[in-house]
């Protein structure tokens, strides 16, 4: 009886410190602050969360794509009729061509959507946007079977916030209401898709609103010094909220 305890122990134990590394493929669909560095001598968010996943236990390596475009909205995206969409897919296949890494998406998207006015399709509702991020996963999803994607919360920014664009008050409300319909979603994939959607970063919103003097980059606009894009530290920051969220959906 002794023996045959001591055998289960020792393969319990193997079991443990024997599990098979993870190789990752990731591919970073967003706006410019997921294409953004920063600063001139920065690194845009996806390479600062791959640099956390490549520290972790249990990851044997990681490959990316950071296919963000500035300015970009859900409408952007759309499978179909959306002009980046096909940058997506285009940097998916070369990683889905690596068929011993598991890909996932990891999507950020709606600061755009909520503006008052500039970018394609804004504003956006909160029934649209949720659609349109629907629309783009589930081409995802059929598309690459196996994959999974994870959804990042969009960030803060400040209520005078108007360049090209107009975003203020009334688009920084419009894009805290995004929110509960990322979750929402979410929720829905968890019985139509298990396993395979997940909800990313949920603490970078607050986090660079309490620092927004810090973290963000002071621009100059049409209402006065205005925070949207992050600096070299707050992408830094980012990114790392974005890795702990795609090693607890992966690892």
């Amino acid at each position: 009886m002794k023996f045959r305890l001591t055998t289960l122990l020792v393969i319990f134990l193997l079991n443990i410190f024997h599990t098979e590394a993870q190789k990752i493929a990731i591919v970073f669909i967003g706006n410019s602050i997921t294409q953004g560095k920063g600063g001139d001598n920065g690194f845009p968010p996806p390479t600062h969360a791959v640099n956390y996943l490549k520290e972790q236990k249990g990851v044997e390596s990681v490959m990316f794509v950071n296919v963000g475009r500035s300015g970009s909205t859900t409408l952007d995206w759309l499978p179909g009729s959306g002009k980046y969409f096909v940058l997506a897919t285009k940097a998916a296949d070369s990683l889905f061509a690596q068929k011993d890494h598991q890909l996932v998406f990891s999507m950020k998207l709606g600061t755009n959507d909520s503006a008052m006015e500039g970018p394609n399709g804004a504003p956006v509702s909160k029934e649209n946007y949720k659609k349109n991020m629907q629309a783009i996963i589930n081409e995802l999803l059929t598309k690459y079977p196996g994959s999974k994607v994870v959804i990042q919360h969009p960030i803060w920014y400040s209520t005078n916030t108007y360049n090209r664009s107009k975003y203020l008050e009334e688009g920084l409300e419009r894009l805290k209401s995004y929110i509960p319909e990322l979750n929402a979603m979410v929720k829905e994939y968890k019985d139509t898709n298990p396993d395979r959607v997940f909800k990313g970063d949920t603490k970078a919103f607050k986090y660079f609103e309490k620092h927004a003097r810090e973290l963000f980059k002071p621009e100059n606009g049409q209402q006065g010094v205005f925070y949207l894009h992050p600096n070299v530290e707050g992408v830094a920051i980012l990114g790392q909220y974005w890795g702990k969220a795609i090693a607890k959906a992966v690892l």
